[in-house]
Parts: structure tokens; sequence; C-alpha cells
């Protein structure tokens, strides 16, 4: 292929796989240079709006040409301004000037730059916030009835990797839930915490604003308060320097990071369980599992969610980089760092979400497999148990204790060595020594007897932490997710 048919091809340059491949399209719109620039637009409006509420010289006929022309933006324009001027707000204000003339005086009358760039990024933060966080939450609702569903069906615990007492697939589910849990609660309340930056100034002082007024400070202050309601805001930040603090940027990462971390933990169990062959992610019937091997039946989009989460979990040290290293009232070495990291932050955890209800919507159980596991390791379990029965049968629990002792490791040693089932309950029925309980065994055999409280742990749990969160969704749940890769 020639160099020039390799310019002017559409894949000619670099695009991220975030926006390209994975997530959403209203995440992706939300971080679009159509609604970042669109939002300043409409702040320049807030602005004079509220300037000519307080008695400023600014016309309605003023207002109304720049609300004409807060969509129709010219990138071309706006890059070529920005070559010029090395300056993105300034390029803007020029753009949008040109385009009203009549309004071009008034346009960020007062204002920093911080005024459109910080508070245009508190909005895209608060509607990022809204998109997760219905994904979330429906994420909750399908491990809600899957926890629901198999708070009964006994499987392996594990500690350690290895077997340990039984637990039920439910209870297991609802671990799961208990974490996202508490992300819902970290996200909701960090997308609650978000203040306006409002109208401050230069470093934060007002001074501008206290001039247009004349020094009247009342004006200025009801100027914050007019802007900040017109942004959808309740409340702005009371001191602010030339930006709203960076700890902000730093809480809204790390409740996204530990969403990361959540959703690694989640998926990880999946896969480890679908090597087992007890539950498996959807999986299509033309899906091609490996290109070598036509068997495959790979995790792919649990392991998707983890290498996405793992890329989420570390940006969370770029928010505290950023906030440790703002000098004085503000640097501007945060702006390069901040349009990455805020982005593909909320991008990754929309694309981890979505990819984790696609695969709470199919999760498939293998009920079987689950049974012969358990039954590969209970007899083990059940000494203790039957230790006890012969007791009140009238045996000895220290000659009752050796038996078993003995037996359980004749049967080990059949699994280890010689690759066999375990026959521990068989070699109890053919020693007469436990005649007198054998009759007992299947009951003491009973996986569902060695399930402790599981299945009411998952009933209280759903009734009393759960569902109540549920309840702040509705109308949004119950919806699917498709996933084209």
């Amino acid at each position: 292929m020639s160099v020039s048919k390799v310019e002017n091809s559409e894949y000619s340059d670099y695009r991220s796989p975030l926006a390209t491949r994975y997530a959403s399209k209203e995440m992706r719109y939300n971080f679009s240079e159509q609604h970042k620039f669109s939002t300043w637009r409409k702040l320049w409006v807030y602005l004079a709006k509220a300037e000519m509420e307080l008695g400023l010289a600014i016309t309605p006929e003023q207002i109304a040409e720049m609300e004409s022309h807060i969509n129709d933006i010219d990138f071309d324009a706006a890059a070529a301004e920005e070559k010029a001027t090395r300056h993105d707000v300034m390029a803007h204000v020029h753009v949008f000037g040109g385009q009203c003339s009549t309004a071009a005086p008034i346009i960020h009358l007062g204002a920093t730059s911080c005024y459109v760039g910080d508070n245009t990024d508190l909005i895209i933060l608060r509607n990022g916030f809204d998109i997760l966080l219905p994904k979330l939450a429906n994420v909750l609702y399908r491990l809600a009835k899957f926890s629901m569903d198999y708070r009964e069906l006994p499987t392996l615990g594990f500690t350690h990797l290895q077997p340990a007492q039984l637990t039920t697939v439910g209870k297991r589910a609802s671990l799961w839930l208990h974490d996202l849990l508490m992300d819902e609660r970290a996200l909701r309340r960090t997308r609650d915490d978000l203040k306006f930056r409002g109208v401050k100034g230069t470093t934060g002082t007002q001074a501008s604003f206290l001039q247009l007024f004349n020094g009247d400070g009342g004006k200025v202050k009801q100027l914050d308060r007019l802007v900040t309601k017109m942004a959808g805001f309740e409340k702005h930040y009371a001191v602010t320097g030339q930006t709203y603090s960076r700890k902000v940027d730093v809480e809204c990462l790390n409740a996204l990071s530990s969403l990361g971390s959540t959703v690694h933990k989640v998926c990880s169990d999946i896969r480890l369980l679908a090597n087992m062959k007890e539950i498996e992610e959807p999986f299509e019937t033309t899906q091609i599992g490996s290109s070598a091997m036509p068997y495959k039946r790979n995790p792919m989009r649990s392991e998707r969610c983890c290498s996405i989460a793992r890329h989420l979990m570390t940006l969370s040290n770029n928010a505290l980089h950023n906030a440790a290293t703002q000098w004085l009232e503000r640097t501007l070495d945060d702006s390069a760092n901040r349009r990455i990291t805020l982005s593909e932050a909320f991008l990754s955890a929309d694309v981890i979400l979505m990819t984790l209800q696609n695969i709470t919507e199919g999760l498939v159980v293998y009920p079987k497999v689950i049974a012969r596991h358990v039954a590969q390791e209970l007899p083990f379990m059940t000494a203790e148990n039957v230790i006890m029965a012969m007791v009140k049968a009238g045996g000895d629990r220290q000659v009752c204790h050796e038996k078993i002792r003995v037996l359980s490791h004749e049967a080990g040693a059949q699994v280890k060595q010689h690759g066999r089932d375990n026959d521990l309950v068989e070699r109890i029925k053919n020693d007469r020594y436990f005649a007198p309980i054998l009759d007992q065994l299947d009951e003491i055999l009973d996986p569902s007897t060695f399930v402790g409280r599981a299945p009411e742990q998952v009933v209280e749990f759903l009734v009393e932490e759960v569902y109540p969160i549920l309840n702040n969704y509705k109308g949004l749940l119950g919806g699917h997710v498709e996933l084209t890769i």
C-alpha cells in the first residue's frame, strides 16, 4: 500500500480502544469534544444571563445570539486559533465571538479559563456517575437474582484455594454482591458530594467580579449562586484557588479504582470456577475459543474485565500525584494528565460494568459437576460428624478418631497416589466397627447439612441491604447488554 493511501485511511491515526472498541456511546459522548465545548458555550451563556440579571450592560439579544450558536462549533477554526495563541480557552472565545458579533464583547466577561474548564469537568464527572450508577445497579440486580436462585445449592468453599467447608453457590455470589454494594454507595456518595466551582476569578478571590459590580460583594455572591443553579448544581465550593481542589478528582478516581478491584475479584472467581467447569460465562454458539484448539471455551469476557480493571486501578495514582503537586493557587502540570486520566477512568468503568452485566445475565451453572466435586471432598469433612454419631451410639471417641484417621489417610493415598475417587465412605461401610451408624451415613453425608446458615444469610442480606438499594433504581433495571466483541 502506498504512503498516500495509508495517510488517507480512516485507520491511519491512533484511536483509543476504550472509545473505538469497548465503551458505550453515551460515555463516549460525555467525554467528546462536542460535549465539552458546547458546555463551555453554555457556561458563557449562564454567566452572561446572571450578569445581565444583576444589572450589567448585557442585552437579551446578545444572549439569544450566543444561545443560537451553542452547538455549531467550528473545530478547524478553533484548532487554528489554538495553534496561534497556544491557549485553548481563548481560541474558543475567539471562534465563538466570530459567530456572535453582537455578543463578542461580553463573552467570558470577568472569567478565567478555569471558569469554563473546571466547571465543565465537574458537569462531565457528574454525568459520568449518572451513566455508571444504573449500570452498576443492573449488575446488582442480576447477581441478586442469581444469589437467590442458588442460595441452597451446596458447593465447595475454598480457603488458600484449597477445599474448605461447604458454602452455597448463592452465598458465594452474595460476597460479590456485598463488595459491589459498597461500590454503589461509594460512587453515589462521590457523585452527590460533587459541587460546582462556580464564579471565582483568577485566584479564587472573585476580585474581577467585585470590580465589575463596583465593589458590591452581595451581587458577586448572588452571581455565584445564580450560575451554579443554572448549571444544575445545588451547591458550589465555598473556597477555591484558580481551580477546584484536585482532591475532588482523587475522590472520584478512588471510587472508580475501587470498583475496578471488585470487578477484578469477581471475574477472577468466575475464571477459576470456569476452570473447574462449575460455572461458565455466556458462550455463543458461533464463538471461537482458540484459533488452534477448537474445543476451548475461554472465559474471555471475564478476562477482558480483569484486563481493563487493572488499568482502571492504576489511574487513581495519577489523581493523587496531581493533587499533591498543585503549587499554591495552581499549576498547569495537571492539565494534560487530567485530559487522559479522567476520561479513561470513566470509560474503563463503563466497559467493565457493561461486560459484567452481560456475564451475569448469562451465567451457566453445572450442578452435577459441583456435586461431584463436593462428593470428592465431603467424606473428609464428615469425620467429626461420624465420630459424634459413634459416640452417641456408645463408641469411644478416641478409638473412633484413630479409626477415621487411618481410613482417611488410606483414602487420601488412593486419590493422590493413584488418581482414584475418594473411597472413605466405602471404607467406613466395610469396617464392622461402624456398623451401629451405617443406617445414618446418608444423612451424615447430606451436603445440605454442611452449609450452615448460608441460605438464610443470602435471603437476609438481599432483603435488608440489596433490595432497598435497588428500589432507588426503579424503572432502570432489567435491560440487556449485547456485546459486539
